[in-house]
């Protein structure tokens, strides 16, 4: 994937015709007013899209918002093995449904909840303009948030400059490096019940924060991630990180990650990066009180990657709930350069062993050190003998990187003194004092 693909956003309630791409690749994503329904990769002479196709993505799209919406057919759908949800009626099935368009309708009806409850923290490293972005986006929600904090984790407090731009932001500085700090003196500084987080390279969808409050109070979840649509793909790095390397998982359908997930995973070390992304996930201020908060030995800034899905381990290992909803959207800038993306990948899977290693060491499940042993050099040689046969050569760079990210990772088997500091399962009083500061 080499060339750039031209990203076009397709509402199917008003397409009547497809006008096609501006010249090239495009990647098309289909929407009914602002529910998100799929995506289509194309090359320039599959384009446009005849009207029959259109009506048939249209019902295909339908018909699996409506087995996996509908109440009446079995759902909210929880997600087994490999995160997928198992539906609770067939496809040909729903096809054959009556008033799909009717049922379309209903789910893409935008969220009218207050977002007053909500925080929303993005924290920030020397990308003041990708900030700027990121913020614009965040104000111009239709459900204004209750609170908006930028933390600013650069060691001089450049962002502080771009803040100034935008009323009511509040500024957290925060020099110590590295994104569970970050994230952690977010919390600390946010004073309502949901705590939403995004990044500084993403932007947010206009009814973002509004689907956020929808989603806590119709489901007594804990923890919510949403969808993760690229913002552009205007080169080769940024095309094979969503294409190749499957982005950050473009899955069009809601469900919940609880006990049942966590237990058919768990002898394989639960897959926890299954549930989402880090920029964009909320939670319940109770999460923080229950459980602790972001473990600081991980992220970006320090062993690479993995807090987040660090956290939702916990979060399910002791009985919570966590909720993939996607038509909570935000768009994310992939680097755009392929040493900036295999230095991504050294860095998540350099991050993916340490949080393995903490995970077993919080809860003495083996399957998270089956998988550093035995799981990932067996996918290492996988890919290896695929690239070698069928795959782009640029895979086995990228393959190179994840390799030396897993060799990196290993040190921390033998860190006994990083390995003793766990995040303990604090009681809910000390969260509350500390959060309260």
């Amino acid at each position: 994937m080499t060339e750039r693909f031209d990203i076009r956003h397709i509402d199917l309630a008003i397409a009547d015709a497809d006008a096609g791409a501006p010249g090239g690749r495009a990647l098309s994503v289909f929407w009914w007013k602002d529910l998100p329904l799929g995506t289509r990769a194309s090359l320039q002479e599959e384009l446009p899209f005849g009207i029959s196709l259109l009506r048939q993505l249209t019902a295909e799209y339908a018909a699996r918002q409506l087995e996996a919406r509908a109440v009446m057919l079995g759902a909210p759908l929880r997600a087994t093995y490999e995160g997928w949800a198992k539906p609770a009626i067939s496809l040909a099935s729903a096809l054959e449904a009556e008033n799909l368009i009717e049922s379309l309708e209903e789910f893409a009806t935008a969220s009218s909840v207050a977002a007053d409850d909500i925080s929303v923290v993005i924290c920030t490293r020397d990308r003041g303009p990708a900030l700027a972005e990121c913020l614009s986006s965040v104000v111009a929600q239709r459900g204004t948030p209750g609170e908006i904090i930028v933390v600013d984790n650069s060691r001089d407090g450049n962002a502080r400059s771009v803040c100034t731009e935008f009323p009511d932001i509040r500024y957290v500085h925060e020099p110590r490096a590295g994104l569970s700090r970050a994230r952690n003196a977010g919390i600390r500084a946010s004073r309502l019940n949901i705590v939403a987080f995004t990044d500084d390279d993403v932007e947010v969808h206009p009814g973002w924060t509004a689907e956020i409050a929808r989603a806590f109070a119709e489901r007594d979840v804990e923890a919510l991630t949403g969808l993760v649509l690229p913002a552009r793909l205007d080169t080769g790095a940024q095309c094979y990180f969503e294409f190749a390397m499957g982005g950050f998982g473009t899955t069009f359908i809601p469900r919940t990650f609880g006990r049942q997930f966590f237990e058919e995973t768990r002898p394989h070390g639960a897959h926890v990066w299954k549930i989402g992304a880090g920029a964009n996930m909320a939670f319940r201020r109770s999460v923080f009180e229950r459980l602790g908060l972001f473990d600081e030995r991980l992220g970006a800034g320090a062993a690479g990657c993995s807090e987040d899905s660090e956290l939702w381990y916990r979060l399910l290992a002791t009985g919570g709930e966590c909720l993939y909803e996607p038509r909570a959207v935000v768009f994310h800038h992939h680097r755009s350069d392929w040493p900036g993306l295999k230095r991504q990948m050294k860095a998540y899977m350099k991050g993916h062993v340490a949080a393995l290693i903490v995970q077993h060491d919080n809860f003495g499940d083996r399957g998270n050190i089956v998988r550093v042993w035995t799981q990932l050099p067996a996918h290492f040689a996988k890919t290896f003998l695929k690239t070698l046969f069928e795959g782009s050569p640029g895979r086995l760079g990228i393959l190179a990187a994840e390799i030396k990210g897993w060799l990196a990772g290993l040190q921390f088997f033998l860190r006994f003194g990083w390995r003793k500091q766990q995040v303990p399962m604090r009681a809910a009083t000390a969260i509350a004092k500390e959060t309260a500061r």
